[in-house]
């Protein structure tokens, strides 16, 4: 029978393909390292790795393999859990994986007071604007700005995601404020990723513009900068331009729009029957920090007008997140102090950049 601890040294040179950094997270030096996945791989009489001087990938046999290795050692962190989450504090690495302008802005803030409530906790942070595979890359949770997909995952939402139209002042006294949607046909429209086709709300229900512009990127902060230098309207979120439209460095556009409220913050995490303690209370932390009230909108903002008089855009208010949403009629939000539940028809968050 093959050793947890060689299963354990199989995932982490699959996750790395890199055996000199699985060795460094195991404290083993890459030849023993070597060594042992050779043996695993005689012992099954597969290979398991495609090798060459500069790659090391997975056969198509080591990628089924991985796939249940990972579910094996998932099971194991469980079990262990299980047995011990009653006796201990939360402890342990925790990975996360979120993007990377939200976690700038809105966890890493706030990283000291978790820490200072659980010391057992290290955190290990993963930004990227780009979806990440959570068990194949070997998350512990996820945080995703986005809408909900089919998954095995289980996603608990954090927050509303409330998005707004906005431009500069500069790029407003040059093009014009734009009066009605179709008047975006003629605007420079800064574009994050994907998105052709802005989904918003607004009087007469949910609506879709498709829109252009000579800027696109799949980054946040690299539209946000653009946004701010002026160089065309943006369809953003407000934790990330909330404090430049209350400064005016920023300017609502067509306040009567929104983006979709489908969209929402949601954290993410593998199907288990017993979640770590680590994860539990980071979710729980995250969740009461923006649940209650999104802070980043507690003020009314102030949006100037293109004759320059100030016109007052609030924020609605998120609710308590004691009582949170249904997610798309599928999965019923957990209570705030409520553990994670396994959902075998859950649902997960596609991550977005933002916009």
């Amino acid at each position: 029978m093959t050793a947890i601890s060689d299963l354990d040294i199989f995932a982490r040179v699959a996750r790395t393909a890199n055996m000199s950094a699985a060795g460094r997270e195991m404290g083993l030096s890459p030849a023993v390292v070597s060594k042992r996945i050779s043996l695993l791989e005689e012992r099954l009489g597969a290979r398991l790795f495609q090798r060459t001087t500069r790659h090391l990938t997975l056969t198509e046999t080591g990628e089924g393999y991985f796939k249940r290795v990972v579910d094996i050692l998932s099971l194991i962190e469980e079990a262990e859990d299980f047995v011990s989450r009653r006796n201990t504090r939360p402890r342990g690495v925790l990975k996360v994986t979120a993007p990377t302008a939200f976690s700038r802005l809105h966890i890493a803030p706030y990283l000291a007071e978790f820490l200072l409530k659980f010391p057992e906790v290290e955190v290990e942070m993963h930004l990227t604007d780009n979806f990440v595979d959570i068990i194949r890359d070997g998350f512990d949770v996820a945080i995703r700005i986005g809408e909900l997909r089919d998954s095995s995952l289980v996603a608990r939402k954090l927050a509303p995601e409330n998005r707004v139209m906005c431009a500069s002042p500069k790029y407003l006294a040059d093009a014009g404020m734009p009066k009605s949607l179709t008047d975006l046909e003629t605007h420079n429209c800064l574009l994050a990723g994907a998105q052709d086709v802005w989904r918003l709300e607004g009087p007469d229900g949910q609506v879709q513009v498709r829109v252009k512009g000579n800027i696109r990127s799949n980054s946040a902060e690299f539209i946000g900068d653009a946004l701010t230098a002026g160089l065309g309207i943006a369809l953003r979120s407000t934790w990330e331009v909330a404090a430049q439209l209350k400064s005016g460095e920023l300017v609502v556009v067509l306040p009567k729009y929104r983006g979709s409220s489908a969209v929402g913050i949601f954290a993410v995490y593998p199907c288990r029957e017993f979640m770590p303690n680590k994860v539990n209370v980071f979710i729980e932390y995250l969740a009461e920090l923006y649940g209650r009230e999104l802070y980043w909108e507690k003020d009314k903002l102030a949006a100037k007008s293109a004759n320059g008089f100030a016109a007052k855009s609030e924020i609605a208010t998120a609710p308590s997140c004691s009582t949170p949403p249904k997610l798309d009629g599928k999965i019923a939000a957990e209570k705030a102090a409520s553990p994670a539940r396994k959902s075998g028809n859950g649902k997960a968050a596609r991550q977005s950049n933002g916009g």
